[in-house]
């Protein structure tokens, strides 16, 4: 079911409806441990989906180089051109004194924190799957270890000392791009003066990482930990206070940093209802298994969403026709980033939640271009609703 703007219906009277699909990814290192790991077979090269395949979600084919508009929900196919949206630069007559907001920095110790005390796979190992189970990993090379991560955290020129700001949460940071595109969206009103909080992750990637376990494990734990160790960080060091209304929290990120995203919101609802992912890690990539969802991430559209009220979020999500794809170490059937993208359309479409979808031709994983292109279109689509200071009624 798409939800359009009567005004974009209008102007896409013309245009025939089209379909997408999702492709996948896993991660890739091998083993030099007793016991050795198994190493990890070569990441095939994913293939190209066309959109129109059976079985993806019906959607809209806008014309080359277009966004979808930022008040309509659904489906959408957007390139094979993807050039970069005039907010992601300093733009001309833009009144330059509301621009360029302060960026503060900080760092933080695996040593200081309670709730990740730091993990890692020993390099150029991996893991094997549970000859028992295909679906669960089994890794022997994960250890304890320390990790440092930095944390950027973008205020506004328009930040008013005192009062409590509205902020998106995003990972893998720090992410400058999100940083330019706000300056932009802000100085024009269309999304609120927020703080944007950009955490890097701990290190490492996928199942025995420690970035893995923050982001691909299926509980609010890594919501907790932003929310008891690292937003009172900001708050000191940035000088800001944060709001507490739900509402005016949001998420962000790709890959797994995408699927993480959407957990915070997903099993903390009272601190986030704002989504924005990019080839989100839907996919069987959770470690350690856990039997309340044992397939990772593909439980939120193989049967989470299905299953579950309907939560107050609003997500946008997108993924690219040469997304991840790695069937190879994990014979799961789970390890498709474009069908875990569309399966998650057709279920939020299902469950009435307010969405939007962007399938992206020509574009690899977490593309940069398509970033670039979508990125400020992305951040008012999550941001609808939302009270704009100085916005037109």
């Amino acid at each position: 079911m798409l939800h359009l703007s009567m005004a974009f219906l209008i102007g896409l009277a013309g245009v025939a409806p089209a379909i997408a699909q999702s492709a996948s990814q896993s991660a890739t290192q091998s083993a030099t441990l007793a016991p050795p790991a198994a190493a990890s077979p070569p990441r095939p090269t994913p293939p190209t989906r066309d959109p129109n395949t059976p079985g993806f979600v019906p959607a809209w084919e806008l014309p080359d180089g277009t966004n979808p508009p930022a008040d309509a929900g659904g489906n959408f196919i957007i390139g094979p051109t993807h050039n970069p949206a005039p907010e992601m630069s300093v733009q001309q007559g833009v009144p330059q004194g509301t621009l360029q907001g302060t960026v503060y920095e900080f760092t933080m110790n695996s040593t200081d924190s309670k709730i990740y005390p730091g993990i890692a796979r020993t390099p150029g190992t991996f893991g094997t799957p549970d000859p028992a189970d295909p679906a669960r990993l089994i890794v022997t090379t994960s250890h304890p270890a320390p990790y440092t991560r930095r944390v950027a955290v973008y205020v506004p020129k328009q930040y008013v000392p005192g009062t409590a700001a509205p902020f998106i949460v995003g990972a893998d940071g720090p992410d400058r791009a999100l940083f330019t595109a706000l300056d932009n969206l802000i100085a024009q009103h269309r999304v609120p003066a927020m703080i944007a909080i950009s955490i890097s992750n701990g290190g490492g990637d996928a199942q025995g990482s420690e970035r893995g376990l923050e982001y691909d494990t299926m509980s609010g734990q890594y919501a907790e930990f932003v929310e008891k160790e690292v937003l009172p960080r900001v708050e000191a060091q940035a000088h800001v206070q944060l709001t507490a209304d739900p509402d005016g929290r949001a998420t962000m990120g790709g890959s797994s940093g995408g699927s993480c995203a959407l957990i915070m919101a997903w099993y903390h609802p009272e601190l986030y209802r704002r989504v924005l992912t990019y080839s989100g890690t839907y996919v069987n990539q959770q470690w350690p298994s856990n039997p309340q969802t044992p397939h990772g991430a593909w439980e939120f559209h193989e049967r989470l969403i299905a299953n579950s009220p309907a939560k107050p979020l609003r997500i946008w999500m997108e993924v690219g026709d040469r997304d991840l794809f790695n069937p190879n170490a994990m014979r799961d059937n789970m390890h498709d980033w474009v069908a875990a993208n569309e399966n998650m359309a057709k279920a939020l479409a299902a469950k009435g939640y307010h969405y939007q979808f962007v399938f992206a031709r020509n574009a690899g994983h977490t593309d940069r271009s398509v970033k670039q292109q979508t990125l400020p279109e992305a951040l008012e689509y999550i941001w609808q609703g939302y009270p704009i200071a100085g916005a037109k009624p």
